[in-house]
């Protein structure tokens, strides 16, 4: 029996997200990618007050039990400390793709942050040879779409996909996401 290719989920930031969000999110994924792949969701800790410290450990012991390969998806302030997190500490083990959707930049033009900012060479620091993709709902009111922009000018070979008419839940649709998961596995 093949192993099943392994998707973590970094759930974004507020209070009562990981149950009353993001698990919307989780379920649109779970379902486009079908019984092939093993979605694993983690609850971060203090959601509603995301701190870069203890999201770090958490999201550093789910990255241990991971196999070679796995894809990363982050969502919202997820994303942003999962980024931030693979640029300060390259993984242990190898990574099929990360994905982050509706990641605000926090940096230069993006949002202000006493926990830190990314770094200003952001994509020379996050792992090489590792498909880079980010989504943005060109609707979302909760982080302006102009953050994509500031990362694809810090991840230059990231691909970048705006989705018109899509809020910063991605209208609870990730097609596009399990789209570009399910390419890794039939590109040769």
């Amino acid at each position: 029996m093949p192993v099943k290719r392994q998707v973590l989920f970094v759930q974004g930031g507020g209070a009562g997200t990981h149950d009353r969000w993001d698990n919307e999110l989780v379920e649109s994924l779970r379902l486009e990618l079908g019984q092939d792949y093993e979605l694993r969701y983690p609850r971060m800790p203090n959601e509603g007050d995301p701190d870069y410290a203890a999201w770090k450990a958490t999201l550093e012991t789910e990255l241990g039990k991971l196999q070679p390969g796995a894809i990363l998806v982050g969502h919202s302030v997820g994303g942003t400390i999962l980024v931030r997190l693979l640029a300060e500490h390259s993984p242990a083990r190898e990574l099929g793709a990360i994905l982050l959707v509706a990641a605000p930049f926090v940096g230069d033009g993006g949002w202000p942050s006493d926990d830190g900012q990314l770094p200003p060479d952001l994509g020379a620091r996050l792992p090489k040879d590792v498909p880079i993709h980010f989504y943005q709902g060109l609707a979302d009111e909760v982080v302006p779409p102009s953050h994509v922009e500031l990362y694809a000018r810090a991840v230059p070979r990231a691909r970048i996909h705006h989705l018109r008419g899509r809020d910063h839940q991605l209208n609870n649709d990730l097609r596009e996401v399990a789209g570009a998961i399910r390419a890794l596995d039939q590109s040769p």
